[in-house]
């Protein structure tokens, strides 16, 4: 049975590693997202990565909150390049 986003994200945040260590998954956990996704990914498949993207960053501000804002920063720019 595969953990859900979300589940994968709580599981690490309680996790007795290090603040860095933490970040270091959760960041791992987005790169294989970004990875699994080919230039045959619907649009629909970009944009729900783009979200779960998200979803880990603010998870990552929780932790380290100038790593996570700066995240979240840049993935706002990008929406506005666009």
């Amino acid at each position: 049975m595969t953990m859900t986003l979300r589940e994968q994200i709580d599981q690490v945040v309680k996790s007795n590693l290090s603040d860095r260590d933490k970040v270091d998954e959760l960041f791992r956990i987005d790169c294989k997202m970004y990875t699994e996704l080919g230039c045959d990914s619907t649009k629909t498949e970009i944009e729900k990565t783009k979200k779960n993207s998200r979803i880990i960053y603010r998870a990552v501000q929780d932790i380290d909150f100038w790593l996570g804002s700066a995240c979240l920063r840049t993935q706002d720019d990008k929406k506005k390049a666009q």
